[in-house]
């Protein structure tokens, strides 16, 4: 019914082996998006192979900036309808991955998700980032942070840098051009304790459209103030804020 030929073709590239159940649990888990999206805004990308290039290969991208194949604990922060979270999950059973977003009825979707393609190790929170932060169990607590999010870079800093754990890395994936973004943002990111690693840029497969991974380590303890809270990190970026 799906050619999923290209889809392993194209991660093969990428040094990613999917067998036969990932397979299976990549088509279960587009069926059950395509089903859900006919009554809430999962997605505005709906055919298989445009879901597959530019939501499923597009999330498992990330073993261009980080190794994968250890055990490493991973927070999807504003996961949405689980990219990159989910995609993590199935081609790489082995981390542990932890999705949170702010809307309730994302996260009871994405509950059904982990339910219905037996998913362990993973799982699933409704909440707000800046308070999340402040909880023992999720502060510090990660080695990757990463995020699709649409926020600019120091907006994004501020919610994620903070779970992110000592010598961890937190990485935002971007589209396109993003020179003008990282300069606004670099204050903001030391700030928060972390460092600009680097930028690896690429285009999805078979097609001419771009995407940054930016590799921000953290280097030292981020301070317990950060991130503010009543949606400053937005209106106010550090940085930039009105002193």
């Amino acid at each position: 019914m799906y050619q999923t030929d290209k889809f392993v073709s194209y991660l093969k590239e990428w040094n990613i082996e999917l067998n036969e159940t990932q397979v299976k649990q990549f088509i279960q888990y587009y069926e059950l998006l395509i089903e859900k999206n006919k009554v809430m805004n999962l997605t505005g990308i709906t055919e298989w192979e445009e879901v597959v290039k530019k939501h499923f290969v597009d999330s498992l991208a990330l073993v261009k900036a980080v190794d994968l194949n250890g055990y490493y604990k991973i927070l999807d922060l504003g996961t949405g309808a689980g990219f990159p979270g989910v995609p993590l999950k199935i081609a790489f059973p082995n981390l542990e991955i932890v999705l949170l977003d702010s809307l309730n009825k994302r996260i009871k979707f994405l509950q059904e998700v982990i339910d219905t393609l037996q998913l362990n190790g993973i799982e699933a929170y409704h909440g707000r980032a800046e308070e999340f932060a402040k909880k023992e169990e999720f502060r510090e607590n990660f080695d990757y942070v990463v995020s699709r999010a649409v926020a600019n870079l120091a907006t994004l800093s501020e919610y994620c840098i903070p779970y992110v754990k000592i010598n961890g890395k937190f990485i935002p994936y971007k589209s396109g051009e993003i020179m003008e973004e990282l300069v606004q943002s670099k204050k903001a990111i030391h700030i928060l304790g972390g460092s600009l690693l680097e930028v690896k840029e690429f285009l999805l497969p078979d097609s001419d459209i771009g995407r940054s991974l930016v590799i921000i380590d953290k280097v030292q303890s981020t301070k317990k103030k950060y991130p503010r809270m009543g949606g400053k990190p937005s209106k106010e970026p550090l940085g930039r804020e009105i002193k």
